[in-house]
């Protein structure tokens, strides 16, 4: 004869694996970004890097089925825009393949192979001004998370 043994959920905690949808909105209530949109959740293991400390120490202790929102401050977020991350850079590197538009978002190679994503910000006769920073760094966001399962490291 078994026993039906009642366990209890798993908790969020370090090196969990955690499937959730998340929204990322903006102070004045506008969308920044939706996992739900495309309806593919996302899938991160806490500790890996993925997310700022600040967003998992958010989700520590959460289980499957919860839901939460939590609002953090730039600083906790994406950080406040640096402006060593602005670039000024000549205009004929771009071409008709890659123009030079004012709000374009542009990969552009790193020595390493990686790519990185910068904003076009200004565009003069021979300058093109370059923004590295992440696109909500100096806003304060609002994290709406759904979390659909948790399984311990």
């Amino acid at each position: 004869m078994s026993e039906a043994v009642q366990s209890s959920p798993v908790l969020i905690g370090p090196g969990s694996h955690v499937v959730m949808h998340f929204s990322i909105k903006l102070a004045d209530g506008s969308a920044a970004d939706s996992t739900k949109v495309h309806g593919k959740p996302a899938r991160l293991t806490i500790g890996d890097g993925n997310l700022t400390k600040n967003f998992e120490d958010c989700l520590l202790g959460l289980k499957a089925g919860d839901n939460r929102e939590f609002t953090l401050a730039p600083e906790d977020a994406f950080g406040q825009p640096l402006p060593e991350n602005i670039y000024h850079i000549e205009r004929v590197r771009f071409s008709g393949d890659t123009p030079a538009e004012v709000g374009a978002i542009i990969a552009f190679g790193q020595p390493d192979g990686r790519e990185i994503p910068g904003i076009i910000r200004e565009v003069t006769a021979d300058i093109v001004t370059v923004d590295f920073n992440h696109p909500l760094a100096g806003q304060e966001v609002t994290f709406a998370v759904e979390i659909l399962s948790v399984e311990a490291p």
